[in-house]
């Protein structure tokens, strides 16, 4: 039962009860229920914002979580990248120099992957630019593998056919040179005979007398003997194999035939003086993918560390070729 309340009547001077009417108590009612609840949406605001509820604080730990496992996926991804970077430099820089395999272009190795709608499915949600962004990496880095283990393949390819790839490298001279005063003519700009004009020379030229023997500087196939009065003269050439070809040009006496197989260091022609020429001499060129290179870099089967030495030195004194 509620307490009585009292008041002092300044008239009467005496207490006397205060008597308060329904209208009052609904109004009082009502006053304590509104402030009583906005009291209530207040503590609610403040713990909502400041403290959230049971379930957002659980929610939260479990996205500050998924955030800390985002990080270490993408530090995995950053050390993955790193290996699968060293691992194309090792290709290309020893694996494939030494098997002698041109280099994988980076075009090749960096190509896309999929198309351009490959992660429409992952778009449209509050973090669709993480799974995309992740997902693209992934995608890029399987690509990336995909490339490297078909070099593998064809680098294992290559060291199985080491030993016949070591026998067709044209490794040798083609014609005896045990004093290293035959080669009269290197590779590069020299000053042509018979123009008196600076011109790239493809080869070099070996001075000897006609008849001199001429061999084959590594293993392969003839696969051209053509007989000639003008420019390279008498020539031969041999593919070998594995982006090598030679040529052999200003011969005398052929000693194989078209379509023949010879081995390295086999009587192939009899030096001459035929075609465009000032005096009986060897002109030799070797080519990698098509491409001359320089011939003197290949000598490397029949001269000491020494005498290739003495080689380079001379090449780079200026000389005139003989055709």
């Amino acid at each position: 039962m509620a307490k009585a309340k009292y008041f002092f009547n300044q008239k009467t001077l005496s207490y006397e009860r205060l008597k308060v009417s329904w209208k009052q108590r609904l109004v009082q009612v009502i006053s304590f229920v509104l402030s009583t609840s906005v009291f209530a949406v207040v503590i609610m605001l403040v713990v909502y914002n400041f403290f959230g509820s049971p379930k957002e604080r659980m929610q939260q730990r479990e996205i500050d979580y998924m955030k800390l496992q985002y990080q270490l996926l993408q530090e995995r991804l950053q050390n993955i990248n790193l290996l699968l970077a060293d691992m194309q430099e090792r290709d290309d820089n020893i694996y494939r120099v030494i098997f002698e395999a041109e280099p994988i272009p980076g075009s090749v190795r960096k190509a896309g992957y999929g198309g351009v709608d490959r992660y429409d499915r992952l778009k449209g949600y509050k973090n669709s630019e993480l799974v995309v962004a992740t997902t693209q990496k992934l995608d890029q880095i399987s690509s990336q593998l995909y490339v490297q283990s078909k070099s593998f393949d064809e680098v294992f390819e290559l060291a199985r056919n080491k030993a016949e790839m070591l026998a067709s490298i044209p490794a040798i001279q083609p014609v005896k040179d045990l004093d290293l005063k035959r080669i009269t003519s290197y590779f590069g700009i020299r000053l042509d005979p018979f123009y008196k004009v600076n011109k790239f020379h493809q080869g070099v030229d070996f001075s000897a007398p006609i008849g001199t023997e001429v061999y084959a500087t590594g293993n392969g196939k003839v696969i051209m003997v053509e007989k000639s009065y003008w420019g390279y003269g008498n020539t031969i050439v041999i593919d070998h194999g594995f982006g090598y070809k030679t040529k052999y040009s200003h011969l005398h006496q052929f000693k194989v035939k078209k379509g023949e197989t010879v081995k390295r260091g086999q009587l192939i022609a009899t030096l001459g003086n035929t075609g465009k020429s000032t005096a009986p001499h060897l002109h030799y060129e070797v080519h990698k993918n098509d491409k001359p290179v320089n011939p003197i870099h290949f000598f490397f089967n029949d001269l000491t560390p020494e005498e290739y030495g003495l080689i380079l030195e001379m090449s780079t004194l200026p000389s005139q070729s003989m055709d």
